[in-house]
């Protein structure tokens, strides 16, 4: 999967960065190298879903697909 980040330099110092194809998924680092990272992490969060909280009909059916 590939997707597209604005990077932006924090006022502070560092780096921040969103996002767009994620609504809310932005992360931040104090070096460039340390942004990718937090991305990573920020990214895989933004897509891990919470099963617990969906309500299913018994017809319904989990799947994973890869993109």
């Amino acid at each position: 999967m590939k997707l597209k980040v604005i990077i932006h330099e924090a006022e502070e110092s560092g780096y921040w960065a969103e996002v767009p194809a994620l609504p809310g998924c932005v992360s931040q680092g104090e070096t460039f190298e340390e942004l990718l990272n937090n991305l990573d992490e920020a990214i895989s969060g933004c897509l891990t879903v919470d099963l617990v909280s969906v309500t299913m009909d018994r017809n319904d059916r989990v799947i994973e697909i890869s993109v």
